[in-house]
């Protein structure tokens, strides 16, 4: 790994079951090295926030401010020069998390893509926007990102579950790289919603990214 330390990243809403578990991976891949974890909890209805509390290094509790404007309050607080972000869900792998933070060391930004992408409002997200943003994954929120870049972040849509992140990122001119893992098994109640509701979520915010991306053009 490279710089000075890592500041892991996660939000949450009603992971009360799943966020000790993720804590406690966290903490063994990155024993004997300097991190952080920061939890942003969304005004969950469960025992999450108090969990985050006892467990993290920082937690925050806001008020629905949704995904992406929750990630990008955590990552600002972050103290180190190397930041990622990583689902509460237990979707991405924390082990990949060294491997993203070396890669830190060529790039300003590194997406943790899927190897395969299950719903189809994600997959015409990556058709559309993925050869702008150099990534297949463009809803991945397992992302490593130099501490500079998020400074420069600039939020203009509504929810985009990250997407916007990596999107203003590109806009900025920072260097973006890849890497490709085979997911687990999706859980059966994500958190954007069931089959249909979390596709209509999806759908309206690849229509969000697909404008702002649009009147990039000459």
């Amino acid at each position: 790994m490279v710089l000075d330390g890592v500041s892991v990243v996660t939000t949450t809403f009603n992971e009360e079951e799943n966020l000790p578990r993720l804590i406690r991976e966290v903490r063994r891949v990155l024993a004997g090295f300097p991190h952080e974890i920061i939890v942003v909890d969304d005004d969950s209805e469960d025992s999450t926030y108090e969990i985050a509390l006892r467990m993290a290094d920082k937690a925050y509790r806001t008020a629905r401010l949704g995904q992406t404007r929750c990630l990008l309050l955590g990552m600002r607080v972050a103290k180190y020069e190397s930041v990622v972000t990583i689902d509460a869900d237990l979707e991405n792998p924390p082990r990949l998390i060294p491997r993203l933070v070396e890669m830190l060391g060529e790039y300003d930004v590194v997406n943790a893509s899927r190897s395969v992408l299950p719903r189809p409002s994600e997959r015409l997200a990556a058709r559309l926007l993925g050869g702008f943003l150099g990534v297949s994954d463009v809803f991945s929120n397992f992302r490593a990102f130099r501490r500079h870049v998020i400074d420069d972040i600039e939020l203009r849509l509504g929810e985009t579950f990250g997407g916007e992140l990596l999107l203003s990122a590109v806009e900025k001119g920072y260097r973006v790289g890849e890497l490709v893992y085979n997911p687990p098994p999706r859980r059966s109640q994500p958190r954007i919603g069931g089959r249909v509701k979390a596709n209509l979520r999806l759908l309206a915010a690849v229509a969000r990214l697909a404008r702002r991306t649009w009147s990039l053009s000459p």
